[in-house]
C-alpha cells in the first residue's frame, strides 16, 4: 500500500518536473508589430493595433513548439478611415461576424541556423486554410531577440473577392510579423547550428 501511494505521488509530480524543463517565452505586443501589404494602385499598407501572441514548448525540442496569434480584426489601421471601414466590412474582414484573425502553428521546422518554417492553420472571415509563416530569428542564445517573418495568402481563397472603389488591388496579401520575444524561464531550445 505504501509503495502504491509513493508511486501515485511520484506520477503526479512528474508532469510538473517535465514542464519545468520546457522553455517559457513572453511576446510583448507593445514592442512588436503585425503589418500587412497588398499591391495596389493606391498604397494599401496597414497594421493591427490590438493582438496577442504566445509561443509555448513542451520541452527543449523545437518540434514541440506552438505559435498562436490572435488578432482583433476591428483594430486594422491603414491611416485612412475610408480604407479601414471598407476592410472591416462584409467584403473583407467581416468583423461583425468574425471578429478575430488567427494563426495556430501545427509544427516548427528549422530550415537554417536562424530560419524556420512554421506551417499552421490561418483563419480569416471564418475560413481556415493551411498557410506557412517563414521566420528569421535574431538574438539566438541570448534569451531574447526578435522573430521576423512573412506569410502570403490569396485573399480570394478566403472569400474576399470584392475590390475597393477607385483602387485596383492585387489578390496576394503579405503579412509581416516582427515579434519581440524573451525567454522568461526554463532552459534554452535545442537548435541546430
Amino acid at each position: 500500500m505504501r509503495l502504491a501511494t509513493l508511486c501515485l505521488a511520484a506520477s503526479t509530480m512528474l508532469p510538473a518536473v517535465a514542464q519545468a524543463q520546457a522553455p517559457t517565452f513572453a511576446i510583448t505586443p507593445a514592442d512588436s508589430t503585425i503589418k500587412f501589404y497588398v499591391k495596389a494602385s493606391v498604397a494599401l499598407v496597414g497594421q493591427f493595433d490590438k493582438w496577442d501572441a504566445t509561443l509555448t514548448f513542451k520541452s527543449t525540442e523545437l518540434s514541440t513548439g506552438v505559435l498562436d496569434i490572435k488578432i482583433d480584426a476591428a483594430t486594422v489601421n491603414t491611416g485612412s478611415g475610408m480604407k479601414d471601414k471598407k476592410l472591416k466590412s462584409e467584403d473583407f474582414f467581416n468583423v461583425k461576424h468574425d471578429p478575430f484573425i488567427t494563426f495556430r502553428s501545427t509544427s516548427i521546422v528549422q530550415t537554417g541556423p536562424d530560419t524556420f518554417d512554421v506551417p499552421g492553420t490561418f483563419t480569416i472571415r471564418g475560413v481556415s486554410k493551411p498557410e506557412t509563416l517563414k521566420l528569421t530569428v535574431s538574438g539566438r542564445g541570448t534569451g531574447s531577440g526578435s522573430i521576423k517573418g512573412t506569410m502570403a495568402f490569396d485573399r480570394k481563397e478566403y472569400g474576399m473577392t470584392s475590390g475597393i472603389p477607385f483602387v485596383k488591388i492585387a489578390d496576394r496579401v503579405e503579412v509581416n510579423v516582427d515579434l519581440k520575444v524573451k525567454r522568461v524561464s526554463g532552459p534554452p531550445l535545442a537548435l541546430k547550428e
